[in-house]
């Protein structure tokens, strides 16, 4: 196949060394240049999902494509791996679940690059230039066959690749020269060019380290990516990148539990920018701190296995105890079924078929079942009479006397569930906290003596986009990346 849209595909000498966001900084790039960009990711693994029309896909790529300036589709992510335990994740297909995918199976893989290639094709209807992002590193030879995530891809689709090392995390020089190494001739004779991502301090003191990349390998050096501090105001791709922020005495305190199937975890991102608030993700092997006002359960893949992993760290005991003293718990869809009287999987939809206890601070019960919900929505939030756009993907539903007293409504219909006080609530709907008009209502309902921030941050994201294009644009070639787009393989 010959890729009939001129297309350039960022791959990288390992996992998080910036390929989501460099593609979304050369989308923004190229699109201010009066390009007609589309983002692209055959195949991602990621819990953090985002809902667009036709289905769901991660969520850097729906980043990529606000930064591209066009609505996400399917098609921009056409296999989304969402893993469940350490062996199995779900498999969504063009926005659809698919189905299983466990570690014994895993390349049977290939049988889905039909659809990737064929969201590609459709991508490139009405597009100048698709910027696709790798996934992990092609220096992985051990999952060579099969793959459709790197050089499976770019070899199906003949798309020319430029190849991302990470200076920040060291040995960058021989990540670089042993990718090319490791790769057969015909994968490295795709790689056109390098280049040097997250570099500090004065560039010109890697100036040698580049000609003897260039040496080792043949390819051509197209920039030394200088750190971007902004990229933290970016939603976050991977959970690695979650970290607390703000002053523990100051500010109101709000406390997250990391659990090991966390999902969904860019609903805190507007939190993590807001200076009016003390954010801490609290790590295996430590409480919840004591002084907290709230405690956010996060979204799950698996909502029992996390629940079990809750009790096993101790912070079940945590949470009531924080609730004895008057603090708030806010359960996010996996969290919201926690929250819960039981959650009920009588066909195995997370594991085996069981029920089990929830934390039985909320007078609800959650039932599991295959179908699942996918779906942007407008909401109402009931208190403060805030209205806001948010979104849904989970799978069952979630009734009983609490819901009575839901703190939402969706086209007039209750949604989630509070607690007779309202110091307890849960909710299926995502992206909440983007929404600056209902964050900062939810904030001071909670502690109305402090004051709060005035984020925008919808605003600051689109200012961190054009920031970002204007360093990529400053440091890299960016012509000599279009013109391997245009002439291809």
């Amino acid at each position: 196949m010959t890729a009939h849209t001129p297309t350039i595909m960022i791959q990288g000498t390992g996992s998080n060394v910036g390929k989501s966001v460099l593609v979304a900084g050369l989308c923004r790039l190229f699109t201010r240049q009066g390009l007609r960009v589309r983002p692209f990711k055959p195949q991602n693994m990621s819990n953090n999902a985002a809902a667009v029309e036709g289905g769901e896909i991660g969520r850097a790529q729906a980043l990529q494509a606000r930064a591209a300036r066009v609505a996400p589709n399917v098609h921009m992510n056409p296999v989304l791996l969402k893993p469940e335990t350490d062996r199995r994740s779900q498999i969504i297909v063009q926005g659809q679940r698919f189905g299983q995918l466990d570690a014994a199976s895993y390349r049977s893989r290939e049988s889905l690059l039909p659809f990737v290639i064929d969201s590609f094709t459709r991508l490139g209807d009405g597009a100048d230039l698709i910027v696709v992002e790798g996934a992990g590193s092609p220096a992985e030879t051990n999952l060579r066959a099969g793959d459709i995530a790197n050089m499976g891809f770019a070899h199906a689709a003949r798309v020319p690749v430029i190849l991302v090392g990470d200076i920040d995390r060291g040995g960058v020089i021989a990540s670089l020269v042993g990718t090319h190494a490791v790769l057969d001739s015909n994968d490295r004779a795709l790689i056109r060019a390098f280049l040097i991502n997250k570099f500090r301090g004065d560039a010109r003191l890697f100036d040698e380290g580049a000609r003897t990349i260039e040496d080792m390998t043949g390819w051509n050096a197209l920039g030394i990516v200088p750190w971007f501090p902004a990229a933290h105001k970016l939603p976050a791709e991977d959970a690695i990148d979650i970290a607390s922020t703000g002053q523990s005495d100051c500010g109101l305190k709000i406390a997250v539990p990391i659990l090991p199937r966390i999902a969904n975890f860019d609903d805190l991102d507007p939190l993590k920018l807001d200076s009016s608030v003390a954010l801490t993700m609290v790590p295996p092997g430590s409480p919840l701190p004591g002084d907290t006002d709230l405690v956010i359960l996060p979204g799950s893949k698996a909502t029992i296995a996390d629940l079990a992993f809750l009790r096993a760290q101790g912070w079940d005991i945590d949470i009531k105890a924080h609730v004895r003293r008057g603090g708030h718990v806010l359960g996010l869809c996996g969290g919201y079924q926690m929250l819960g009287r039981a959650i009920a999987d009588p066909h195995g939809v997370e594991g085996k078929p069981e029920q089990v206890e929830g934390l039985g601070l909320l007078d609800v019960e959650t039932y599991l079942a295959a179908d699942k919900t996918v779906r942007t929505v407008r909401a109402l939030h009931k208190a403060s009479g805030t209205p806001l756009s948010a979104y849904e993907i989970h799978m069952g539903r979630t009734d009983g006397p609490d819901t009575s007293r839901a703190p939402f409504a969706l086209d007039g219909c209750p949604e989630g569930a509070s607690s007779a006080d309202g110091r307890i609530l849960g909710t299926y709907l995502h992206g909440l906290f983007s929404a600056d008009e209902f964050r900062s209502a939810f904030l001071r309902s909670l502690r109305p003596e402090l004051s709060f921030d005035d984020l925008r941050y919808e605003v600051e994201v689109e200012r961190t986009l054009d920031a970002l294009a204007d360093h990529l644009e400053q440091h890299l070639d960016a012509q000599r990346i279009l013109d391997i787009a245009r002439t291809g393989l």
